[in-house]
């Protein structure tokens, strides 16, 4: 299966890649017998080359500085916390450039999404080419896989129209070298995505049909459909693609205790839902799209979640967090390991602070004593952890087992890298056990990309644009009773209360800024008045927007330009589109790919291309 893979790609050579046009580019590759004329001839061969779309999408989520971080930290959620080096994004406006460090654990990686997003177009462009050259049992059959394919460029397109915004549309197979791209407006990309989406709900199976976790079901199709009519403005469309999940009988918000954990009276549904070995239980009704990732499951690096190295707190640092006294308080060495008895790191694993939570996502949003999302056992505080060194036992020190404080006595901070080292986080859901490591950094185990809580959070937004306030009070109650905190009013409806539920529900689930931009964009082409009051305009989008206003609003960090060891924090509103990677411009030299407004090369913008509808896969045109 991953040699078909493999040979599939080779057969596809798209310039948009990081290495651009080079000499390799052009020497010529062995021919194999996994040619896709091979593979492709009947419906398992091209349920094969999909495998390739499901595990790029798993690594947006799994392995170290994986990229779904950089969508936290261009958001209200998070900041880039490394701060003991140079190249981590934090001066956005300086360090984001098209010609700069964009695909790189030690800068950020918006150049993967741009890479791999056009991968996953790649390969799931030739199932679609090649439909037809295969035998199926039925038209279903037929349909079913070719639903699958249009879902998963579907479902990038709509990710890549709002991390770069207008950008190059790929129709059909590649099967020689191009370089004549043009760029093609957001909106009749998005057009397509509906009109394929369409075609996908009506075909897919749904997942008690096929039996299979883990493969993209008819519910995965309907969430994917809700974003892009939302994104497209088509309300009544995206109430009805959510409600289609929500009311198909199969599918609906777990409320009772279950799982591994379902007898442990100290436990709740919220933790049960976060378990890794609940999320593709049977009994669990919530989940629409499941990444599964398990020992002895392609076990390379991207298959390990590394979920507690990239969000927990670098508690473990040596000094970093210190008692009273004076002495140094943590150590992240397992039981018994250089005479530690109190074992922490099992318990929390070894963080680093990478992905850090602002105070607007750790603190500001829990207003509710009663939410179980944030309650003891389910959320940590850095004061819920004690100070464990083994040198202060043997000092003798009386805080040795104490829990940790921040200030002394006379007010004297105790952490010497608060950025880094001290916030709270979702101990229930960012925990996953690595049994492999002595420090764990978290192991595989399988993770959610949508489910029934976003879906309902979702119809809820789309009832507010339509002004159907009790609809959307009702929507997101759904999601706040199960949790245990207290219902809203109608009157208290806003994108304020729905992106801070999403932040509360979704966090390290939902592509953060992809969301809030789609927002900047509903915003910008009604011309609705945002709840701060403001209206804004597709003329001046890329200056004045509501993911600039929303960011500075409640990231305390680019709001007061806060000064890390070797940046300020700042952001800008021209970032509410990530520059288009200077390469994939520069080798594109017989078409035009526009460079996106505020970033170097904006000067040489044209207008976009539209895509038409039509036979086929239809076809791109100039305005």
């Amino acid at each position: 299966m991953k040699n078909n893979i493999i040979y599939i790609a080779l057969t596809m050579v798209f310039l948009l890649s990081s290495n651009g046009c080079n000499d390799e580019f052009l020497e010529p590759k062995p021919l194999s017998f996994f040619a896709p004329e091979n593979a492709f001839v009947d419906a398992a061969g091209f349920d094969a080359a999909l495998v390739a779309c499901l595990r790029n999408t798993r690594h947006e989520f799994y392995g170290d500085g994986n990229p779904m971080i950089t969508e936290n930290i261009f958001s209200d959620v998070a900041v880039e916390g490394t701060t003991d080096k140079t190249g981590p994004a934090m001066d956005l406006p300086a360090q984001i450039l098209p010609d700069a460090c964009l695909n790189s654990n030690d800068c950020n990686r918006i150049g993967w999404f741009w890479k791999e997003g056009y991968k996953r177009i790649r390969y799931a462009s030739a199932v679609i080419s090649r439909i037809d050259n295969a035998e199926y049992n039925s038209e279903a059959e037929r349909n079913h896989v070719l639903g699958k394919a249009y879902f998963h460029v579907s479902r990038t397109l709509y990710r890549l129209v709002h991390q770069f915004g207008d950008v190059p549309l790929v129709l059909g197979e590649i099967t020689s070298p191009r370089l004549d791209f043009n760029t093609v407006t957001r909106e009749s990309i998005l057009k397509k995505c509906k009109r394929d989406l369409e075609f996908a709900a009506q075909w897919v199976k749904p997942e008690w049909e096929t039996n299979v976790i883990g493969d993209v079901t008819k519910a995965a199709v309907n969430h994917v459909l809700t974003k892009v009519n939302l994104a497209l403005g088509e309300f009544d469309d995206a109430i009805a693609s959510s409600s289609a999940i929500i009311n198909d009988g199969h599918h609906a918000l777990m409320t009772e205790r279950f799982g591994i954990d379902k007898d442990d009276p100290s436990k709740n549904v919220i933790w049960d839902l976060h378990q890794a070995e609940n999320k593709s239980n049977p009994e669990n009704t919530e989940r629409i799209y499941v990444m599964i990732a398990r020992e002895g499951f392609e076990e390379d690096g991207n298959s390990r979640i590394s979920i507690m190295r990239q969000t927990v707190p670098f508690w473990g640092g040596t000094g970093k967090i210190k008692t009273p006294s004076g002495r140094a308080g943590m150590s992240d060495k397992p039981l018994g390991s250089s005479g530690v008895e109190i074992d922490q790191v099992s318990k929390y694993g070894r963080g680093i602070g990478r992905c850090r939570l602002t105070s607007y996502g750790y603190k500001d949003i829990w207003t509710d004593d009663n939410d179980l999302r944030h309650a003891p056992g389910n959320w940590v505080d850095m004061e819920d952890m004690v100070y464990n060194h083994p040198g202060l036992k043997e000092a003798n020190d009386p805080y040795y087992g104490e829990h940790l404080q921040l200030y002394d006595d006379q007010g004297g901070i105790l952490c010497t890298d608060t950025i880094r080292s001290w916030y709270g986080w979702p101990y229930y859901k960012l925990f996953v056990a690595d049994p492999t490591d002595q420090t764990p950094d978290g192991g595989r185990g399988d993770w959610y990309l949508y489910r029934v809580a976003e879906t309902y959070l979702l119809r809820a937004e789309a009832y507010f644009w339509k002004g159907q306030l009790a609809e959307a009070a009702a929507d997101i109650n759904a999601v706040r009773n199960r949790a245990g905190a207290a219902s809203i009013s109608s009157d208290e409806v806003n994108i304020d209360a729905i992106f801070n539920e999403r932040a509360r529900e979704l966090y390290y689930e939902e592509p953060r800024k992809t969301e809030l931009t789609r927002v900047s964009f509903i915003y910008a082409m009604t011309g609705k008045q945002a709840y701060n009051g403001k209206t804004y305009s597709m003329d001046n989008f890329s200056q004045d927007n509501f993911w600039y206003d929303r960011v500075m609003e409640k990231n305390s960090f680019y709001r007061e330009e806060v000064r890390a060891p070797h940046y300020n924090y700042r952001a800008a509103p021209w970032l509410v589109l990530w520059p288009i990677p200077a390469d994939a411009i520069n080798a594109n030299t017989q078409g035009h790919i526009n460079q996106n407004k505020g970033y170097p090369g904006d000067e040489n913008r044209i207008t976009p291309f539209i895509w038409k509808d039509g036979e086929g896969e239809g076809e791109i045109v100039a305005q």
